[in-house]
């Protein structure tokens, strides 16, 4: 059997974020630009995708000024400094029995990272979904951490935050 490539449809995929605080969450979207993903002998063995850290979206705020605020400081230097760097990717090192191993990289910062996906392959149809879990103080994101800062009380965020990714990817030949 020989290996089968496949795109990444953005418009079908996504990326939800959620990230906490002591007095609470947030949650949110940012958009998949691209990607491509490989099966050798009908198992994924390689993929990358790439995020647009520009599309960051804040879901749970309705008031559109406090929503404007909130994403303006998400995409500050505070946080994901997207104007710096509009790209995050993700590359596939490993795969095993849906354990993804792969490199994470953002704000130009790459380390390590594994979850667990379901993947699926039907035609020319693959899907995969698999939440990340992710400590931000690793990617340079010190903002409100109670590592690097002291009697913060309620002002705490935490350092992990999630990402619940869906993606949806089709053979060259259908696209």
């Amino acid at each position: 059997m020989e290996n089968k490539k496949f795109k990444v449809n953005g418009s079908l995929s996504s990326i939800d974020w959620k990230g906490g605080k002591i007095t609470g969450t947030h949650k949110g979207s940012v958009d998949i630009k691209e990607g491509e993903f490989t099966l050798s002998e009908g198992k994924p063995a390689a993929g990358r995708f790439v995020v647009d850290m520009t599309t960051i979206k804040v879901l749970d705020i309705t008031d559109p000024a406090t929503n404007a605020q909130f994403v303006g400081h998400m995409v500050s230097g505070d946080f994901f400094a997207s104007a710096n760097y509009p790209e995050a990717s993700f590359e596939i090192t490993a795969v095993e029995n849906n354990h993804i191993e792969g490199n994470l990289t953002i704000k130009g910062i790459k380390h390590s990272l594994g979850f667990d996906a379901e993947i699926h392959v039907s035609g020319d149809t693959l899907t995969a979904r698999g939440k990340m879990i992710i400590d931000r103080t690793k990617f340079g994101i010190k903002f409100r951490s109670g590592n690097f800062f002291k009697d913060l009380g309620d002002t705490l965020i935490y350092n992990d935050f999630e990402l619940n990714v869906n993606i949806t990817a089709k053979t060259a030949a259908s696209i």
